[in-house]
C-alpha cells in the first residue's frame, strides 16, 4: 500500500519536473531574431491601455509610451474609475475612453470596449499594455512589425523590476523572469508557440476584432491563448521585446499572485491533460506542450510538492526496502533543479544575487497560505495590486 502511495505521488511529479528542466534547457538561448523589414513601417499602431484607479501613475505611463512609442497612437480606457485616471491621461497626450459598468468589472470587459471605440477607424496593429507598465524602446515598432508580418499574437518577455529589492521580492523577481523568458522560449521552440502575457502583447485588427474578450475571466490572457490554440493560431514570442513593470512589495502582493496562481490551478485543473491528449490525437505540437505546460505546477508550489513526495518515496523506501520510487523521483527533482541553477547562473544572479538563494525556502513559506486559500477562498475576481 506504501509503495502504491509513493509510486502514486511520484509519478506525476517526476513527470512535471522533467518536462519543467526540458522547457528550460531549450530555452537557455535567445530565439532568432526577425528584423521585419519587409512590412510597411507607416502602418498605424494603436498602444491600448486598461486602467482601474491608476491615477497615481497614468502620467508616467503615457509619457513613457510617447517617448519609447513616439509614433504609435495611445488608447487609455479608464475602466470603473472613482479617481481621475481620465483627466490625467487626456493631460499626458492620450486618447482617453470612459467606461462605466461595475455590473462587469475586469480586463476583458475594458478591452472589448477599447476594441468597440477603435472599430470608428480601426488602426493595423493593436497592442496591450497594463497601465503600470513600460515598453523598451524599439519594442513596439517590433511587435507590431512581426504581428503584421505573420497574422499572429505576438508576446513581447514580461519582466519584474524593483530597485534594492528585498530577498523575497528577488525570489519573484527570478519566478517572473524563469516563467516569462526562460520558460516561454522553451515552449516556443517545443511546440511553436507561446502563452500570453496579458500585458506587451501585439495583435494584428482582423485577428484582434475577432477575440473572445468581454469576459470577468480573473485569467484572460491564459484562456485566451489556450483559445487561440483552438483556432489554430500559435502565439508567438518576441524575447527581444520586452515589457516590464515594478514589482510590488511582498505584503501588497498576495491577493494578486491568489488570482493568477488561483486561476493558473484551475485552468490546469480543467484543461491540462485533456489539452495535452488533444494535442496528441490531433497531432499539434502547439497543443500537447501546452496542455503539458499546464500539468507543471507554479514553481514555488512544484518545488513544496516534490520535498514532501520526496519524503514518501523515502519512507516508502525504508518501510518496504523498494528505493526505486525516490531514485526517480530524486533523479527528476535533480535534474530541474540543475537546470533552474544554469538559469539563474545565465540570467538570474543580477535579478537574484547568491545570499538571496538561500531565502528561497521561505518564499516557499510564504506562498503556502496562496494554495491553501485556492481550496479555502478561491480567487475568481479580477483585482488590482497596490505598488
Amino acid at each position: 500500500m506504501i509503495l502504491s502511495l509513493a509510486w502514486l505521488v511520484m509519478l506525476p511529479l517526476a513527470f512535471s519536473l522533467v518536462y519543467l528542466g526540458i522547457e528550460l534547457a531549450v530555452g537557455l538561448s535567445p530565439l532568432p531574431d526577425e528584423d521585419g523589414t519587409c512590412i510597411d513601417r507607416q502602418r498605424r499602431v494603436t498602444i491600448l491601455v486598461p486602467a482601474h484607479n491608476e491615477s497615481a501613475g497614468i502620467t508616467q505611463t503615457v509619457s513613457a509610451l510617447k517617448a519609447t512609442a513616439p509614433t504609435a497612437e495611445i488608447l487609455v480606457i479608464a475602466d470603473n474609475c472613482d479617481d481621475d485616471t481620465a483627466a490625467l491621461a487626456r493631460q499626458a497626450g492620450a486618447t482617453v475612453a470612459v467606461r462605466d459598468d461595475p455590473s462587469r468589472r475586469g480586463k476583458g470587459y475594458a478591452l472589448a470596449f477599447g476594441r468597440d471605440v477603435l472599430e470608428q477607424a480601426p488602426p493595423d496593429a493593436v497592442i496591450v499594455i497594463d497601465a503600470d507598465c513600460r515598453l523598451a524602446q524599439g519594442s513596439a515598432e517590433r511587435l507590431a512589425l512581426r504581428a503584421l508580418a505573420h497574422g499572429r499574437p505576438v508576446q513581447a518577455s514580461n519582466l519584474l523590476t524593483s530597485d534594492q529589492a528585498s530577498p523575497l521580492v528577488a525570489v519573484s523577481n527570478f519566478a517572473m523572469l524563469i516563467k516569462n523568458l526562460v520558460r516561454a522560449r522553451g515552449l516556443k521552440r517545443l511546440g511553436g508557440g507561446a502563452m500570453l502575457f496579458g500585458t506587451g502583447m501585439a495583435f494584428g485588427w482582423p485577428l484582434f476584432a475577432r477575440l473572445p474578450l468581454a469576459t470577468g475571466d480573473a485569467v484572460e490572457d491564459l484562456s485566451l491563448g489556450l483559445w487561440l490554440a483552438r483556432q489554430g493560431v500559435p502565439v508567438d514570442l518576441d524575447d527581444r521585446a520586452q515589457v516590464t513593470s515594478s514589482a510590488a512589495p511582498v505584503e501588497s502582493s498576495r491577493a494578486q499572485r491568489s488570482r493568477w496562481e488561483h486561476g493558473f490551478l484551475r485552468t490546469a485543473a480543467t484543461k491540462g491533460l485533456p489539452l495535452m491528449l488533444e494535442g496528441i490525437v490531433r497531432r499539434s505540437r502547439n497543443l500537447a506542450t501546452l496542455g503539458t505546460h499546464l500539468l507543471v505546477p507554479p514553481l514555488a508550489l512544484l518545488m513544496l510538492l516534490s520535498i514532501i513526495g520526496l519524503a514518501i518515496a523515502a519512507a516508502a523506501g525504508f518501510w518496504t526496502g523498494h528505493w526505486i520510487p525516490l531514485t526517480v523521483g530524486g533523479s527528476a527533482f535533480a535534474f530541474a533543479s540543475a537546470m533552474l541553477l544554469v538559469a539563474w547562473w545565465r540570467y538570474g544572479r543580477a535579478v537574484l544575487p547568491f545570499a538571496d538563494l538561500l531565502r528561497i525556502p521561505l518564499y516557499i513559506i510564504w506562498k503556502v497560505p496562496i494554495y491553501i486559500g485556492f481550496f479555502t477562498r478561491n480567487q475568481k475576481d479580477w483585482n488590482r495590486t497596490q505598488r
